[in-house]
């Protein structure tokens, strides 16, 4: 970590990269599917996998009619030692262990990090549907800790292992560790790993009572009139080596904290586009941004103030991700960077729901289009914590 002049008066706080990483291992799943392929399919198909609440939690809960976002297959989420949410965990570093051909050798010094927001609160703040849980489990179970344990444990990892609970952010922060542990020789390589399944009757009347939940089945992020988030569960993981060949490339990680409401947003961006500037000035230009843009009313007025702040000559064009995925809170950083990622392994940028409203002076593609070079991925935690990633293709 340097502290460094972002040269508009204030510090900010990045990974200096001498040579980039590569990413040579994906997972995910959501609501687009249960792996990275069936994600990619369905962004390029424009599927969008929203589906009534009521359907999951019963006609009576009060939030049947509002929009959300569900893993469908619940079998794979019911096991009787692990909570839901590691089963999630498991099945997406599953996924990136496979891609990236690691075997017991490479896993066994791996650093392993996971990036979470509301942790084991689906097993925890209530019972699972359909789930009958070894009492020998019960402590395990409420721990935010639990996913990377089980991993560690199920794959053999015995390096370093970190949880991070940044809110929304925790993805891409979980992604900056495991660069910092790679770069400083820590570890070889990492595993990074973030999850959520934040459709919990607690969770959703907590956000529901804040007024950041959606009514509308479809994610407009800058329309004038949005008003909510698409809730939604996720998970993903990545695979980070230090020696690699043809594979999309990990270039810097910054983060930096607004230090102004803990739940809004400034108006005028906040700290952003220090964030963003700080990039650039370390020689990363944006081909492309793939912002956090929720759909609640307080983003869709920072971000366009934050993105004409710090984008004064080349704009780049916009990818909108959380309109197929929904938001999937702490893992929405890390699945965006996923799917960006399957992407640009074909030297690609995926492509935005048409019709969506764009930030005055920018552009959201509706097709599928080469990638100029580095994408911007960007995420915001409640309480004002920014981080940034760039991925580059191969």
């Amino acid at each position: 970590m340097t502290n460094l002049d972002c040269g508009i008066g204030w510090g900010c706080y990045s990974v200096r990269i001498q040579q980039p990483l590569f990413i040579t291992g994906l997972g995910a799943l959501s609501a687009l599917g249960e792996n990275v392929p069936a994600h990619h399919q369905a962004v390029c198909a424009r599927h969008v996998p929203f589906q009534a609440l009521g359907k999951l939690l019963g006609p009576d809960s009060p939030h049947a009619n509002r929009p959300a976002a569900w893993i469908e297959s619940r079998a794979s989420l019911t096991h009787r030692k692990w909570s839901p949410v590691t089963m999630a965990a498991l099945h997406v570093a599953r996924q990136a262990i496979t891609d990236a051909g690691w075997g017991s050798g490479e896993l066994l010094d791996a650093a392993l990090v996971v990036g979470t927001s509301r942790g084991n609160a689906a097993a925890w703040l209530g019972p699972w549907p359909g789930r009958r849980p070894f009492r020998l489990m019960a402590a395990s179970n409420t721990i935010h800790s639990e996913p990377a344990a089980a991993i560690s444990i199920e794959f053999g990892i015995t390096g370093p292992n970190q949880v991070l609970a940044s809110g929304c952010s925790a993805g891409l922060d979980a992604v900056g560790v495991a660069m910092m542990m790679v770069r400083a020789g820590i570890a070889p390589r990492a595993l990074v790993v973030a999850v959520d399944l934040p459709l919990v009757p607690l969770l959703l009347d907590n956000y529901a009572m804040s007024g950041l939940l959606a009514h509308s089945f479809h994610t407009d992020p800058y329309h004038p009139k949005t008003a909510g988030f698409v809730p939604a569960e996720g998970a993903a993981a990545m695979a980070i080596d230090s020696s690699a060949g043809s594979y999309p490339q990990l270039l810097h990680y910054g983060c930096n904290a607004d230090a102004c409401d803990p739940v809004g947003i400034p108006a005028n961006g906040g700290r952003t586009p220090a964030l963003l500037q700080q990039a650039m000035q370390q020689g990363y230009p944006p081909g492309a941004l793939c912002p956090h843009a929720t759909g609640t009313a307080v983003q869709a007025m920072a971000d366009p103030a934050a993105f004409d702040r710090a984008f004064a000559a080349v704009r780049p064009t916009l990818h909108l991700l959380k309109p197929f995925t929904g938001h999937t809170i702490g893992a929405s950083g890390l699945l965006e960077s996923v799917i960006l990622t399957r992407f640009l392994r074909d030297g690609k940028l995926p492509p935005n729901l048409p019709g969506l409203h764009a930030p005055a002076g920018f552009v959201l593609p509706a097709l599928v289009l080469d990638s100029p070079g580095g994408v911007f991925k960007l995420s915001h935690g409640m309480g004002g914590h920014n981080a940034l990633i760039v991925i580059n293709p191969p």
